[in-house]
């Protein structure tokens, strides 16, 4: 039967359109034969299919179990060996069918728990159909995800790992087989939900909300009446005036009023600063070149010092006032209060030059 494998092989090429199979496919192949070093399966139009070499060792206790007429799923390695066979492997093809049913999910978009087994600073891990898989912090939900200040590594493990042994709904987004990598993600479980949600609101629109978390880059709102929706007030948002700490501005459980100021994505940008009056906009009335004022210093950095004048405007000297960064706090001291000179002003940039008072 072997020996004029080749010649029935390039028949049934001819005739059913065997150029179609190709590596990494999976076909139902019957057993024929199996020897002490390979077997043999009818894989029908497509000829005689061969398991052998290592993949017969691997697939050994299979093949043991097996009986001539029992069919099982193969994977193509080669479309025809220098025999004539379709090179076939059993033990990649359990691992590509998991695979096929992992990229069905992700196609279909369908929801699924997952248990989560483990946290990283970068987010959850978890399973798939007994495959390891990966959630990164940026694809959770709000509820979860770890609010620290100043981005702090150690605390958003302390933070995910408390999720650690929960059940969480999420959806395939990617995967890659090569590099045995699927992503997951919880946020898009609720995209849709959120995005009918949204679509009553519009640019412009001020809403009631109340602050449900605060983080070193601006605090979250969540809608007073959609508590599924939260937005996000970037520190720059919070107010006019420089802010350092979004803490030094609102707390969480605050309620407030806040300005759509975007919809992007399903995710909406809030401002409190466009409800509030701008006090940059007089400052040119209230300070002008070679005026002499009072100021405390707040902060400095590698260009200079900032210089509180009033509860909402801030000035700035120069280093290039003092020749260096140490210099400059030699003569300036956090805190204390200083006269200076008003050297340029420019309200539509938000900035005042100062000159320290000899």
């Amino acid at each position: 039967m072997r020996k004029n494998n080749l010649v029935i092989n390039q028949l049934l090429k001819l005739t059913s359109g065997l150029s179609i199979l190709k590596p990494s496919d999976l076909v139902e192949g019957i057993l024929i034969e199996s020897t002490a070093k390979s077997a043999y399966f009818d894989l029908g139009a497509f000829g005689t299919g061969i398991v052998y070499g290592a993949e017969f060792s691997n697939a050994s206790r299979v093949i043991k179990g097996l009986k001539t007429g029992d069919k099982i799923s193969a994977k193509v390695v080669d479309v025809e060996n220098e025999n004539g066979y379709v090179e076939l492997s059993l033990t990649e093809a359990g691992a590509q069918k998991v695979w096929d049913s992992v990229k069905e999910f992700m196609e279909q978009g369908e929801i699924i728990t997952v248990k989560i087994t483990g946290a990283n600073s970068g987010g959850l891990l978890a399973e798939v159909n007994n495959m390891r898989a990966f959630l990164p912090v940026s694809q959770l939900t709000t509820d979860h995800y770890p609010r620290v200040d100043d981005g702090d590594k150690g605390r958003i493990l302390e933070e995910l790992r408390k999720l650690v042994g929960s059940d969480l709904k999420v959806k395939i987004i990617d995967i890659k087989p090569r590099a045995n990598k699927i992503i997951l993600s919880e946020r898009e479980t609720v995209q849709e939900n959120v995005k009918e949600l949204l679509a009553k609101y519009k640019v412009d629109d001020i809403v009631d909300g109340i602050i449900s978390g605060v983080a070193d880059f601006g605090a979250f709102m969540r809608f007073a009446d959609n508590p599924q929706i939260e937005g996000l007030i970037h520190i720059s948002e919070l107010d006019h005036r420089l802010i350092e700490n979004p803490k030094d501005v609102v707390k969480i459980g605050d309620a407030v009023k806040a300005k759509i100021i975007e919809i992007k994505d399903n995710r909406v940008s809030l401002s409190l600063k466009a409800l509030k009056p701008d006090p940059w906009e007089k400052v040119e009335d209230e300070y002008k070149p070679g005026d002499e004022v009072k100021g405390s210093v707040t902060r400095f950095n590698p260009f200079g010092a900032f210089i509180l004048l009033d509860e909402d405007i801030q000035g700035l000297i120069h280093v290039s006032e003092f020749g260096s960064v140490e210099d400059m706090k030699k003569a300036l001291e956090e805190g204390k209060m200083y006269t200076f000179k008003v050297e340029l002003v420019k309200a539509s940039e938000k900035r005042i030059i100062l000159k320290l008072k000899k």
